[in-house]
């Protein structure tokens, strides 16, 4: 028997250890309660204690528990009501002892993204599961009888079960069913979403696309997200009229009755003079990155939009305001208990001197004092840099954000989808490699994070939930966090609400088709009524969950410009960006680099000595510099000290330099094992000839005599857990048989080449 005490005034809760995971002891006692632990099979009194909890185990609860069961029948039973609460097998137990029965599950319901529906409320929540069993509803339940699910987006159960405990104590008894619905709906009920929060039925929507072509030094955005979109809308038999210049995309090709297309930049007065052609009702900012946020709230402030009755859809115009203004950012963060990095306005090079004094060198030199963009910033290391940055910026702009540095910290990223009625999912979150100092464009990105503990990764899972839901946005939101790799510290960085170059990873990455969603929950769609177009047999409201790696890695040309420095920081620098897919980091990650350029074969040491100082400035070459320096000998822990990129990281890189070092011969390509262990860390044909002095064909060769070739994996979004149809796949060396078995003998097959990424000249 366990005791644990809370020294002021609690409720006396008995808890029968089937299995009992710490969380839920951490939970009762943070919520005050006084808790005492008993063994499975022990015969607990009711009238020593307020409430029963029976915890989560393994087991086939009919034939392992009967002595427990015994237990809650005598309390179920006893004429003094007390509240039980069951938690996994705790449920299946209540069940049995209720008279219901339990059915052993062909497969068992395992995994992170369970979901489970709130009665008749339409409310759903994604709850983790390890059954191999389940209670039969068909078997013995009386009609008063309601089953009920947790954790830990539903953790505030237990805070309902002590809120009950403590209402049959006072004698004073509580309607568990109407307690439970309003306590599990009241966040979206208490939310702070305005009246344009609610949904307006529309018949004609006005969508403005992306912009009219990639400008250097500006994010690219989502660039399908306009096509998703307007596909999306049409299925609901609503018109739609798209402003759009990009020619690349789909769209402009697809013109029907109910699509109508205009040719146009992205400006007041060009989507002034549509709407006043055309008379939309409805208008979706979401698709056409910044522009198209700054011009909807441009039309907004004038009075327009009112003007011809065209309600903005999706996020609320007010939310937009408040992620694009960063006194009225702080201002709503500092409201929720949150923290964004801290910051001074300046107005003068004295005032400037002083904000970086109090918060120390380096500090960051933002020159646009009203949103949170971060294209006009750079870093002052010193003060003379500083007075160098600000004595330039000045001249452009009476004042200057200093903001303090975060260079170092961990750059984490959570992709959110939220519909009108408060349902929410976390599609994936996204690390980047390279530490803060260099934006997410410009990074290498994984998808999933690979450095988070599991604290960490539900602690930023959580706050980007709260976030979203106090800003009520509807459809997909990135909110982007920097986080102390020494600590739980973390600050809010920014929140986007359109669909991003992020939002574009996250949907590739997942196959989860973020703009469509985006545009069908604007509309007023539940997630819980939408089907995943991309597998067709999983909901939308049904987070991904991933077997394998993703990697994205941005293309930096800036060597074709004279005089150009080809130092990146804060500001954008990139043209495009490669995304590959693999089982494992190095096997995706040596994928990426090659996709960068024709002639990179992939994570391959230069020939040349390198310093130090060649380290610690980051550069458009600091990866091929670290494969350098691994191969020149320098430790891990003194790499980690030069760049501050996670150990974690740095451990995959000297894993395939050491491979290099200790296993490349002319005798690799006659060692089956060595050979398919190269592969398998993302080795080309090409790398493994020129290391080892034979040539491609060779290689290629001994590979087919050992039958090592690539497997095609599924991209699954239930990382196997259910089956899944989608055309979507990649290729691997891990594994053991493909997933779907080509016929070419049956069907024609007809390979088609897609494009290739932005390059400047080409």
């Amino acid at each position: 028997m366990t005791q644990v005490s809370i020294e002021e005034k609690y409720l006396l809760l008995v808890l029968i250890d089937c299995g009992l995971k710490n969380n839920q002891l951490r939970i009762l006692c943070q919520l005050g309660a006084k808790v005492t632990v008993f063994p499975w099979n022990y015969p607990v009194k009711q009238d020593e204690f307020d409430g029963l909890l029976l915890s989560n185990g393994p087991g086939d609860p009919q034939t392992q528990c009967s002595d427990t069961i015994a237990t809650i029948t005598s309390w179920i039973n006893s004429q003094t009501i007390k509240p039980i609460f069951g938690i996994g097998l705790g449920h299946q137990l209540m069940a049995l002892a209720a008279g219901m029965k339990t059915v052993k599950l062909k497969y068992g319901s395992r995994g992170h993204n369970q979901l489970c529906l709130l009665g008749t409320t339409g409310r759903w929540f994604n709850t983790s599961h390890n059954h191999g069993f389940a209670v039969d509803r068909l078997q013995g339940l009386a009609k008063d009888w309601k089953p009920c699910a947790g954790p830990r987006d539903t953790e505030n159960l237990f805070q309902i079960f002590l809120d009950v405990v403590q209402s049959y104590k006072s004698t004073t008894p509580i309607n568990l069913k109407s307690y439970l619905i309003e306590q599990l709906t009241k966040s979206f009920n208490n939310n702070n979403a305005s009246s344009e929060n609610s949904y307006h039925p529309v018949r004609k929507i006005l969508i403005l696309g992306s912009r009219d072509s990639l400008i250097f030094g500006q994010a690219g955005g989502y660039y399908d997200a306009a096509t998703q979109a307007t596909e999306a809308i049409k299925a609901h038999n609503i018109a739609t009229v798209v402003i759009n210049s990009n020619t690349d995309l789909n769209l402009t090709s697809k013109r029907d009755d109910s699509n109508k297309i205009f040719m146009a930049s992205i400006t007041e007065t060009s989507v002034t003079k549509v709407i006043e052609h055309e008379r939309p009702d409805g208008i979706f900012l979401s698709c056409g990155g910044q522009v198209a946020l700054n011009c909807g709230v441009e039309l907004y402030k004038s009075g327009f939009l009112q003007k011809y009755s065209c309600n903005v859809l999706g996020t609320p115009i007010k939310s937009i305001q408040i992620t694009q203004d960063r006194s009225l950012f702080t201002q709503h963060m500092t409201y929720i208990e949150e923290k964004v990095v801290p910051y001074e306005v300046v107005n003068s090079l004295q005032e400037a001197l002083k904000s970086a004094e109090r918060f120390g060198y380096p500090v960051l030199v933002r020159y646009d004092v009203v949103s949170l963009d971060d294209r006009r910033s750079s870093y002052a290391n010193n003060r003379e840099e500083l007075i160098s940055l600000d004595n330039s910026a000045l001249i452009d702009s009476s004042q200057l954000f200093i903001d303090k540095s975060v260079k170092g910290w961990k750059k984490i990223q959570y992709e959110v989808v939220r519909d009108h009625y408060d349902n929410f999912i976390v599609i994936c979150n996204m690390e980047n490699i390279d530490p803060l100092a260099l934006r997410t464009g410009e990074s290498i990105v994984v998808v999933p994070s690979q450095t988070l503990s599991n604290d960490e990764y539900s602690l930023l899972r959580s706050v980007s939930i709260k976030i979203v839901r106090h800003l009520s946005i509807i459809g997909a939101c990135n909110v982007q966090f920097a986080l102390n790799p020494l600590s739980s510290e973390y600050y809010i960085m920014r929140v986007n609400t359109q669909l991003s170059r992020s939002s574009a990873l996250a949907s590739k990455a997942t196959g989860y088709p973020l703009a469509f969603i985006t545009a069908e929950l604007a509309i007023g769609m539940r997630l819980t009524n939408l089907n995943n177009s991309f597998t067709d047999e999983t909901f939308a409201y049904c987070e991904p969950s991933l077997d394998y790696v993703v990697i994205k890695a941005p293309k930096l040309d800036l060597r074709k410009f004279l005089r150009y420095s080809n130092e990146i920081e804060s500001s954008i620098e990139s043209v495009d960006e490669v995304m590959s897919i693999g089982r494992s980091f190095e096997e995706a990650f040596q994928q990426a680099l090659r996709m960068i350029h024709e002639d990179v074969i992939g994570f391959h040491p230069y020939s040349r000595t390198i310093t130090d100082d060649e380290l610690n400035i980051p550069t458009d070459e600091r990866i091929f510099l670290l494969a350098t320096a691994l191969r020149q000998g320098y430790t891990v822990e003194r790499l980690f000290e030069l760049t501050k990129i996670d150990r974690w990281f740095l451990h995959k890189f000297q894993s395939i330099i050491q491979f290099i070092v200790h296993h490349f011969n002319s005798s690799i390509i006659q060692n089956k094992s060595l050979l398919l262990e190269a592969k398998r860390l993302g080795f080309s044909d090409q790398q493994i000839s020129i290391y080892c002095g034979s040539t491609e064909v060779e290689v290629r060769a001994s590979r087919q005599q050992f039958v090592i070739k690539p497997l095609i994996k599924q991209i699954a979004t239930v990382s196997d857990e259910s089956p899944t149809q989608i055309n979507y796949f990649y290729l691997t060396y891990h594994g053991n048989q493909d997933d779907i078995q080509l016929s070419p003998n049956k069907e024609t097959s007809i390979l088609v080449l897609g494009s290739f990424f932005y390059e400047i000249g080409k």
